[in-house]
């Protein structure tokens, strides 16, 4: 693997699922859920020998921009989601205002 953020990632919607193809037969997963006009994020797997090489992150990214793009809310229900929200300000925009209370934003306008 070259670098995390040049890994080929997919929606696999009939899994609910971003994967990330590690090219060795293995995969990092973000699974989500669709509520109406939102996007849940439930869970993100990386296995363990890949841990710290920041495939999660790019996994996330990704996850994001398509978030985004489709005009989505964020729920992250993840915490691995959540924490990435908090500490990256440019993406707070995207979270659902029960979140963005949480996290001490001010809601939407």
């Amino acid at each position: 693997m070259a670098n995390a953020s040049d890994l080929p990632i997919r929606d696999n919607p009939e899994k609910h699922r971003y994967e990330a193809d590690l090219g060795d037969g293995s995969a990092a997963i973000a699974e989500y859920a669709l509520p109406a006009g939102k996007i849940m994020f439930t869970h993100t797997e990386v296995p363990p020998k890949r841990e710290g090489k920041g495939i999660g992150s790019a996994l996330i990214r990704y996850a994001l921009a398509e978030a985004r793009r489709r005009g989505l809310k964020v729920i992250p229900v993840c915490p691995f989601f959540a924490v990435y929200m908090q500490k990256h300000t440019e993406v707070q925009d995207l979270l659902d205002d029960s979140w963005r209370i949480r996290f001490g934003l001010a809601p939407a306008p």
